[in-house]
């Protein structure tokens, strides 16, 4: 049987936890339709000095390979959250058994690079 996945934690309920770790960079599902929205959170939360948020960009639910315009945009909300200093892309929880072939992989991993390009250059000019 299958059921509705609709039980992940929320960001917003666990961030002032996260923000305690002693870690150079968080990295958090952005990618995944359940927490694309969390980027939001950062506009109430500051992000301590000398963090990173590595937002998944590509998600690891889907063999559907993201747009590089919309990677792009995944990063540039994030960065006028956090500021662009402050953030590295990522993949949502890897890629791992979830992604079923090897050659989506490869195409979402170049998509990541394309958009982290087309987001460097809305960004730092």
């Amino acid at each position: 049987m299958v059921t509705p996945l609709v039980n992940d934690i929320e960001l917003k309920s666990i961030v002032d936890l996260l923000i305690k770790i002693n870690a150079r960079q968080y990295s958090i599902e952005a990618a995944n339709v359940r927490h694309e929205h969390e980027y939001r959170v950062w506009e109430d939360v500051k992000l301590p000095e000398g963090r990173m948020l590595m937002p998944g960009v590509i998600s690891h639910a889907t063999d559907l390979v993201e747009h590089p315009e919309l990677v792009a945009e995944r990063i540039v909300r994030y960065a006028n959250s956090v500021g662009r200093e402050n953030v590295q892309t990522g993949t949502d929880c890897g890629m791992g058994s979830r992604v079923g072939h090897e050659e989506v992989v490869w195409a979402k991993l170049s998509s990541m690079v394309e958009g982290a390009r087309l987001a460097t250059e809305r960004l730092w000019g």
